[in-house]
């Protein structure tokens, strides 16, 4: 079980401070939520977790190692970024091949991935016809062939129609029972709540709350009324409720 620690970090862009001070853990065994308004440095946030940005100073960490540090990172970790990283003429199973064939796997693991992710009727077709929903499968499909131990997925839901959405939800949720560490950033709150066991809430680049679901709405209140009030009014905080 492994896990992915976020402590002090700063990025700055010339003049623009993406994010400030942020520290924040996530637990194996769940699955986290990762809120924020838009520009709210959940991006840099996890391009930092997988070394594609250096921190202007504090540490992203999985397993207490940096991503370029890992002896063998796809085996590590799976990340889902966006929808866009696929040649157009190649067949998803030519493309799963492909990457299996970089990171080290067999033939048979990139087979057993296909079935997992329900996409064998599709496989043998271009992506450039793609829909997002069938580019959000092959995506988890790629970040799921190492049969990794964490998980960071940036709006995985999009374009799912609510047959996707509710497989997704069984489909995360199983992988977390498995003990894997799982961050979920999604805007799609309603599902959120239904997906999330803990939640992490940013507020520009800085932490404004994080604890379970039942820290973070009290009373009956809802996710949704909880994020506007955090992300509105609160003034960013330390871990826990905010200030």
């Amino acid at each position: 079980m492994t896990l992915v620690e976020v402590r002090g970090l700063t990025k700055r862009f010339g003049a623009v401070e993406a994010v400030t001070d942020l520290s924040f853990r996530v637990e194996p065994g769940m699955v986290t939520g990762f809120l924020g308004p838009n520009g709210a440095g959940k991006t840099t946030t996890m391009r930092a977790i997988l070394g594609l940005v250096t921190p202007t100073s504090g540490t992203a960490t999985i397993g207490g190692v940096p991503y370029a540090r890992l002896a063998r990172p796809a085996r590590t970790v799976g990340a889902v970024l966006d929808t866009s990283g696929f040649h157009p003429g190649r067949s998803a199973r030519d493309h799963l091949r492909i990457y299996g064939d970089m990171i080290g796997v067999s033939a048979g693991r990139v087979d057993e991935v296909m079935r997992q992710l329900e996409i064998v009727e599709f496989a043998r077709r271009p992506t450039r016809g793609f829909s997002t929903g069938m580019r959000q499968r092959l995506n988890l499909a790629t970040a799921l062939l190492g049969d990794p131990g964490v998980l960071l997925l940036d709006e995985p839901g999009n374009g799912l129609d609510p047959e996707g959405i509710a497989w997704l939800r069984r489909f995360l949720r199983g992988l977390a029972a498995q003990g894997r560490t799982i961050l979920v950033s999604s805007h799609v709150l309603s599902e959120v709540e239904q997906l999330v066991d803990r939640a992490v809430v940013i507020r520009r680049g800085r932490l404004s709350a994080t604890g379970t679901l039942a820290e973070l709405t009290p009373e009956g209140s809802t996710l949704e009324a909880a994020f506007l009030r955090l992300t509105s009014n609160a003034t960013p905080g330390p871990e826990g409720a905010p200030r």
